[in-house]
């Protein structure tokens, strides 16, 4: 498996994007880049899926947005985030933690039914 399904990471796409905006404002083109570049090419976001985490993410008042001119002219929409944003952010790593956490449970390792130990796991059938 070369790539992260986007059922996987459905509930982080707001945490990368706050992640990058952390930096300073950016655009959708150059985040798009940066979540390919910094997952190793392992996850590439859909245009739609990224546009839709902009409107969630603006509405619910962790970044904002204004438009300003690129170098080459061009009109673009930048977001920036806000301190809700970078509070969100916060929550959302420390409950990324946990879920790494419970899910590991189930992926790495054995688990004793009945225990919190690693070991073997019980299966019946």
């Amino acid at each position: 498996m070369n790539q992260i399904s986007s059922d996987v990471i459905r509930g982080y796409i707001d945490t990368m994007i706050l992640f990058i905006l952390l930096d300073g404002p950016s655009y959708g083109y150059e985040i798009s880049r940066r979540i390919r570049e910094i997952s190793m090419e392992k996850y590439t976001i859909k245009e739609t899926t990224l546009y839709s985490a902009f409107t969630r993410i603006e509405k619910n008042g962790y970044v904002t947005s204004f438009s300003q001119n690129a170098d080459n002219g061009k009109r673009r929409t930048y977001y920036q985030i806000t301190p809700e944003g970078e509070q969100y952010y916060t929550l959302k790593c420390e409950e990324w933690q946990l879920t790494q956490e419970v899910v590991s449970r189930f992926t790495t390792g054995r688990l004793r039914i009945g225990t919190i130990q690693d070991t073997t796991v019980v299966r019946k059938g």
